[in-house]
C-alpha cells in the first residue's frame, strides 16, 4: 500500500512548490480555493495524498449516530467510499425494501449507532466482522465485512439505552451491552420515577458470537443498581476475562426537574464496573438463573465472583484496557485527572477482599489499593487509544484538544504531569478518538483520527444544520501533525481503523460459491423464470441481466398480495441492477449473483411501468417492464 501511497509524491512535490510559488505573493487575507501555503502545509498535503486509482492503507469506519448507518472512508485519504445501511431503511441500496431487510429491522424506522467494534481473534483484529450498537431501540447488529452487508440485527430484552456497546472479547467470545438508562425490570414493567432508586435497574449483557457464522445470541445478563452504565472495554492478556464498564448517577437518583446533570453529580466519585464472563457464563449454565423474558439473568448477591465496582473521579464516560491488557484507564468528566489502575493489584485486592462496601451485591474495591497513577491530563477528559509505543491519547473535550502521555511505569513520588508529554488542538470539542488498529492488542501508532462534535467556520458554509468534523493526526514522530479535515454526516460517535489488506472482500455472489448457500427462490435462465397464481397471490420469479427484466409483463388484480424475487444473474464485478415500481413505492438493488424479494398489494388499478434503477450499460433505460393492475 505504501508503494501505492509515494509512487507519485515527486509529481505532487512539484504540483505544490509551484502552488505556493505562484500563490505565495497573492491575497493574504483570502481563505477561499488554493491559498498561499508553507513547507508544512505541503508536507501535511503530501501525507494524505492517494493518487488516482492508487488505494489507501486503512479503512475507517465511523458510526453514523441518529442517521443508523455506518461511513466508511479511507486512509490516509479520508474519501468516502460507501455507507452500510445498517439499523435505518436506505434508499440507496435497497435497504429496508427488501423483505430480507425489513424483517431484520423489526418495524423500527431509525436507529442511534453508536460503537463499531471489529471482531477479534487472539485480540488482533480479523477482519471478519464488524459489531455496532443502537443506543435508541438495544439492539446490535452484525455486518459481514465480506461484503459490507448487515446479517443480523439482534433485539435484546430488558435493555434500555445500549450505550455500553459493542465492546469485543479477545477471541470475540463476547460482545458487551448495558443500560445507560435504567428503566424497571423486566421490560414492559410500570413504576414511577419516584420509585427510582429501588424499582428501576441496570442490566449488563454478555452476547455470545457463534465463532463459525457470528450468529449472536444473548448469553446472560446481570441486575445491576440503577446508575448510568456507560462505555467500556473488554479485557486482553491478564485481563481478557473481563469486561469493564464505566457508570454514573451513582446517587441512584432520578428527581422530575431536578437536573440530572445536578443530582446526578453530588458525589466525589462514581464507578468502573468489572464483569469476569468466564464466571458469568458458568453461572448463567448453573441452573441457578433465572429465566427472565426468554434470557438468563443474574444476580450478583446470588454469585459470589461475578462483579466489582472501582471508584473512579465523577461523571466517568469511558474506561479503555491497554494493548497489553495490565493498566485499566478511566477518566471522569468533571474531573481534569485520568485515573490508571493496575489489574495486577485489582486482583490482589479481590483475593484480599480489599473491599470498603457492598453495593446490592456487588463488592467495592479499595480505590487506594488499586489505582497505580493519577494523571493531570487537562479538561474534560473522555476517551483513551494508544499508539503501541508506550503512549496514551486522551480526548479533551473542553480544551477541544487530544492529550498524549506515557503509560507506566512511573517513578515512585514523580510529579505525574512530567507524563503528560503533548496536545494537540482540535476543531472543536473533540468525542470519540480513534488510533489505527488502536483497540487490538499491537496498534500500529501511525494515525489518529479526532472525531469532533463541532465543526464551526472550518468548511463553506451549509447553513444552520452543520456536519460534524474529523481530523486525521499524524502520530508517527515525536509529535502530533494536523493532517486533514474531513467533514460527516450526522453524527460520528466512535470509528475503529483496520489494515485494508485485513479485509478479504468478494466481488460477485457466485452461483456455485458454498459460502454462499443457494436461495431457493433464485433462477438462473430465462426460460425459469414465472408468473404463479395461488388465490389472490401472485409471486413472481424474475431476472436482471443487462440489458433486459424478466417477465417484463406482470398481470394482477386490484387487491392481490404480490411477491416477487428478483435474481441478478451477472457474474462480473459492479454489475448491480436495480428494480423500481412506479407509485409502489418499491425500490431493490441486487448484487451480482444476488436474489432478493419484495412483496406488496396491488392497492392500485391500473398500468405501472418498473425499471432497472442502477445504471448498468449503454442500454439500461431499455431494461423496463410493466405491471397491469386490472380493476
Amino acid at each position: 500500500m505504501k508503494a501505492h501511497h509515494y509512487r507519485n509524491v515527486f509529481v505532487l512535490v512539484a504540483f505544490i512548490s509551484s502552488m505556493l510559488l505562484i500563490h505565495g505573493c497573492g491575497d493574504k487575507e483570502s481563505k477561499r480555493g488554493r491559498n498561499s501555503g508553507t513547507s508544512e502545509q505541503a508536507s501535511a498535503a503530501l501525507a494524505t495524498y492517494v493518487a488516482p486509482g492508487d488505494l489507501d492503507e486503512y479503512y475507517l469506519f465511523y458510526s453514523g449516530g441518529h442517521s443508523g448507518n455506518i461511513f466508511v472512508a479511507g486512509v490516509p485519504s479520508m474519501r468516502h467510499i460507501c455507507t452500510i445501511p445498517v439499523f435505518t431503511p436506505y434508499p440507496g441500496t435497497g435497504y429496508g425494501f427488501d423483505e430480507e431487510s425489513k424483517k431484520m429491522l423489526g418495524g423500527f424506522k431509525w436507529g442511534d449507532a453508536h460503537h463499531p467494534a471489529f471482531s477479534e481473534t487472539d485480540g488482533e483484529y480479523d477482519g471478519r466482522w464488524l459489531f455496532i450498537n443502537d443506543n435508541a431501540n438495544g439492539r446490535v447488529a452484525r455486518v459481514d465485512l465480506r461484503d459490507f452487508k448487515t446479517k443480523q440485527i439482534l433485539k435484546i430484552p430488558n435493555l434500555s439505552g445500549n450505550h455500553g456497546a459493542t465492546f469485543v472479547t479477545e477471541n470475540t467470545e463476547y460482545v458487551t451491552s448495558a443500560t445507560r438508562m435504567s428503566v424497571p425490570f423486566p421490560s414492559g414493567s410500570y413504576a414511577d420515577v419516584t420509585d427510582y432508586a429501588d424499582k428501576y435497574k441496570g442490566i449488563l449483557v454478555g452476547i455470545k458470537v457463534d465463532p463459525d457464522d457470528g450468529t449472536m445470541a444473548v448469553g446472560w445478563e446481570i441486575v445491576v443498581p440503577p446508575f448510568d452504565y456507560d462505555l467500556g472495554d473488554a479485557g486482553k492478556g491478564p485481563s481478557k476475562d473481563w469486561m469493564f464498564w464505566t457508570c454514573y448517577n451513582s446517587e441512584r437518583e432520578f428527581i422530575e426537574g431536578g437536573k440530572l446533570e445536578v443530582t446526578a453529580s453530588q458525589k466525589d466519585k462514581d464507578f468502573v464496573v468489572m464483569v469476569n464472563w468466564k464466571e458469568a457464563e458458568k453461572a448463567a449454565a448453573s441452573g441457578k438463573a433465572k429465566t427472565v423474558s426468554g434470557v438468563k439473568v443474574l444476580d450478583p448477591a446470588d454469585f459470589p465472583g461475578l462483579a466489582y465496582y472501582i471508584p473512579l473521579a465523577k461523571s466517568p464516560h469511558g474506561v479503555d484496557v491497554t494493548p497489553d491488557g495490565r493498566w485499566i484507564i478511566g477518566s471522569g468528566k468533571l474531573s481534569p485527572t485520568t485515573t490508571v489502575f493496575d489489574f495486577e493489584k485489582i486482583q490482589k485486592a479481590i483475593e484480599s477482599k480489599d473491599f470498603t462496601e457492598t453495593i446490592d451485591g456487588i463488592p467495592v474495591i479499595n480505590y487506594a489499593s488499586v489505582r497505580e497513577a493519577e494523571i493531570p491530563i487537562g479538561l474534560g477528559p473522555l476517551h483513551t487509544q494508544f499508539d503501541g509505543k508506550g503512549y496514551a491519547y486522551t480526548s479533551l473535550f473542553i480544551e477541544s484538544a487530544v492529550a498524549k502521555w506515557k503509560l507506566p511505569p512511573y517513578e515512585e513520588g514523580a510529579d505525574m504531569s512530567q507524563y503528560v508529554v503533548e496536545k494537540i488542538p482540535v476543531a472543536y470539542n473533540i468525542g470519540h478518538l480513534c488510533t489505527a488498529e488502536g483497540d487490538s492488542k499491537s496498534p500500529d501508532g501511525n494515525y489518529l483520527i479526532a472525531l469532533n462534535k463541532l465543526s464551526k467556520g472550518r468548511h463553506i458554509s451549509v447553513g444552520p444544520s452543520i456536519p460534524e468534523a474529523a481530523q486525521l493526526i499524524d502520530i508517527s514522530g515525536d509529535n502530533m501533525k494536523l493532517l486533514y479535515d474531513a467533514f460527516t454526516e450526522p453524527e460520528p460517535h466512535y470509528a475503529q481503523m483496520i489494515k485494508a489488506d485485513k479485509i478479504k472482500t468478494i466481488e460477485v455472489y457466485k452461483r456455485d460459491d458454498p459460502l454462499s448457500p443457494k436461495n431457493p427462490n433464485a433462477v438462473w435462465s430465462k426460460e425459469e423464470t414465472k408468473i404463479v397464481r395461488n388465490g389472490n397471490k401472485v409471486e413472481v420469479w424474475m431476472i436482471v441481466v443487462r440489458s433486459f427484466i424478466a417477465p417484463d409483463v406482470i398481470r394482477v388484480k386490484k387487491g392481490d398480495h404480490v411477491t416477487v424475487h428478483i435474481t441478478n444473474i451477472e457474474q462480473t464485478r459492479d454489475e448491480l441492477h436495480g428494480f423500481a415500481i412506479n407509485d409502489y413505492n418499491i425500490n431493490i438493488v441486487v448484487d451480482p449473483g444476488e436474489t432478493k424479494t419484495t412483496s406488496f398489494v396491488a392497492d392500485k388499478a391500473g398500468v405501472y411501468a418498473y425499471y432497472c434503477t442502477n445504471f448498468c450499460s449503454a442500454l439500461h433505460q431499455e431494461m423496463q417492464g410493466y405491471l397491469l393492475v386490472k380493476p
